[in-house]
């Protein structure tokens, strides 16, 4: 599994600002979602530009909160709540 079709099945997209902590109560780093590693960690570009590969439990994803201001949603939360509807012809 790997590419956009593996992220669209926990609700993400190529390019998605997320956000992760190196360690525990550390300070958290900006990055955007690039795609699904075949062991379904997300493969994710740092700020400066490094690639990473990070378990869905570290990661937060941006996204609008119900008064429109910016929020942080963990992508765990995201992936359990996402539902694909397959199209049939």
């Amino acid at each position: 599994m790997s590419g956009s079709d593996g992220l669209d099945a926990i609700g993400l997209r190529p390019g998605d600002r997320v956000r992760f902590q190196r360690k525990a109560g550390g300070r958290w780093h900006e990055a955007s979602v690039e795609k699904r590693e075949k062991d379904g960690s997300i493969g994710v570009r740092d700020r400066k530009g490094a690639s990473r590969s990070l378990a869905m439990e570290r990661l937060e994803v941006r996204t609008v909160g119900p008064r429109g201001a910016g929020a942080w949603e963990p992508v765990t939360e995201r992936a359990a709540r996402t539902e694909q509807l397959q199209l049939r012809w």
